[in-house]
């Protein structure tokens, strides 16, 4: 096996596990704290008084979490190199009173999160997974085994079902979890399943955020085993290649020296709810972003004009996943730009600013692409297709921040189980590492 072909199972490797540790927003914002304290990085919580020495931190509000390098001898005016991405994924939340029967069918009631694409969901083996809080307002992370599937209405019920059925959203998409003859009286509830995984009392349950995850592992595919396949690629892809990277970059012995010669402030903010708006206390559009950079800042010292001017040299990395040429639908795609599979991160342009990227983006993305040496493409929208949007705009409105947006391609975006070629997602995490480290390092 070959130095790349090793370097790129190792890559593999680690993104499966993170996958397999992320079921939901809240499991994978823990499982990045967890990396970056493992590589040295101090842990921190919101309700203290923070540092304002130079060091290596993070923090997790809820489902998103946000990470920093802070070098020695930073300026009021030094600038910030932000690479931001979103942790949650399209699918199915559970209502808050799930519980229902159905001519001796137990099931659950369910809310559709986001734009899933409904026909995957059907027929799986499911999990529920999330948080819930005990009556001490304390959280607490569940998960459970395969225990719900939707089902599908046979065809010999529904002849049309190949051609013009049409997914009921409130009456088709409820899982079924047991049979009312094999339910036990005293802990019959999806709530009492769960608190019993969490080492609580059903009554002791107070608040519940609880989603249906899909069960099966990633998987290796291609006669070259080049793709992985798994849920939530949207966006853990982008998730896992900037905790590579930041981890590869910031931490050990490497992360000193980051810290002693940084040229800039390194962040790293996964946010929650950017399939649904971004519109909360932990997504893109919210103030957590805002208020942990404002922390650092005070950190520094800085005044309102040192941060602003901070803010006017910076930059924000925004990596979402975005779309390859299907095979089969290339008429979806615009003919000029035809992502393909193995051929690199893309750069997502809009000209009706669904994506922020412009010009002075656009250079420095090729120039990072040039220093880390690999290969990358860009995207654009067939003008008959709507495009989609992402963090990008969001945090360059709300904080005037100069923004670009990439991410890898993806076939079967917001499926239950996505693709991606791991060269791509491989690529990406080396370009972000090249946007991250100090130019002593670039250098060297």
């Amino acid at each position: 096996m070959s130095d790349q072909d090793s370097a790129r199972t190792a890559f593999a490797d680690g993104f499966r596990t993170f996958l397999a540790h992320s079921p939901t927003s809240y499991h994978a914002a823990e499982a990045v704290a967890a990396r970056l304290t493992a590589a040295g990085f101090t842990r921190l919580d919101e309700r203290d008084e923070w540092p304002s020495a130079a060091g290596r931190y993070v923090v997790v509000r809820d489902g998103a979490v946000i990470a920093w390098v802070a070098p020695e001898g930073a300026a009021a005016t030094t600038p910030l190199r932000v690479i931001g991405a979103h942790t949650d994924s399209p699918g199915f939340r559970l209502k808050p009173t799930p519980d229902f029967v159905t001519h001796g069918w137990q099931q659950v009631g369910v809310e559709i999160y986001g734009g899933p694409l409904l026909s995957t969901w059907f027929d799986r083996d499911l999990a529920v997974a999330g948080r819930v809080f005990d009556r001490a307002g304390r959280a607490h992370l569940v998960r459970t085994g395969a225990i719900a599937r939707i089902p599908n209405l046979a065809i010999h019920l529904d002849r049309g079902a190949n051609s013009q059925h049409t997914i009921g959203r409130q009456q088709e998409t409820a899982p079924v979890i047991g049979a009312v003859e094999g339910v036990d009286a005293g802990g019959g509830s999806l709530i009492g399943y769960v608190a019993a995984r969490a080492g609580l009392e059903p009554a002791d349950i107070t608040g519940a955020d609880l989603f249906l995850t899909d069960t099966q592992p990633a998987a290796l595919l291609g006669m070259h085993e080049e793709f992985l396949a798994a849920g939530r690629l949207d966006n853990l892809t982008s998730v896992y290649a900037a905790l590579a990277a930041l981890a590869a970059v910031a931490g050990g012995s490497r992360g000193e020296r980051l810290v002693a010669t940084g040229e800039h402030v390194s962040v790293f903010a996964a946010f929650d709810h950017e399939e649904v708006g971004s519109a909360t206390r932990s997504g893109a559009a919210g103030p957590f972003l805002e208020e942990v950079l404002l922390r650092i800042a005070e950190g520094r010292g800085a005044t309102t004009g040192q941060r602003l001017q901070s803010w006017a040299e910076s930059w924000v990395l925004s990596s979402d996943a975005g779309h390859l040429v299907h095979p089969n639908h290339a008429g979806k795609h615009d003919p000029e730009h035809l992502p393909t599979p193995g051929n690199g991160p893309l750069l997502k342009v809009n000209a009706q600013q669904r994506y922020a990227t412009d010009g002075a983006g656009e250079a420095l993305w090729h120039g990072l692409a040039e220093a880390a040496g690999v290969p990358v493409q860009s995207f654009v929208s067939n003008n008959d297709v709507p495009c989609g949007s992402t963090i990008g705009p969001i945090t360059a409105t709300r904080l005037g921040l100069r923004t670009v947006d990439v991410g890898v391609g993806l076939l079967s975006m917001h499926s239950v189980r996505e693709q991606v070629h791991l060269g791509d997602l491989r690529a990406l995490s080396q370009l972000i590492a090249t946007y991250l480290l100090a130019a002593e390092e670039r250098a060297a």
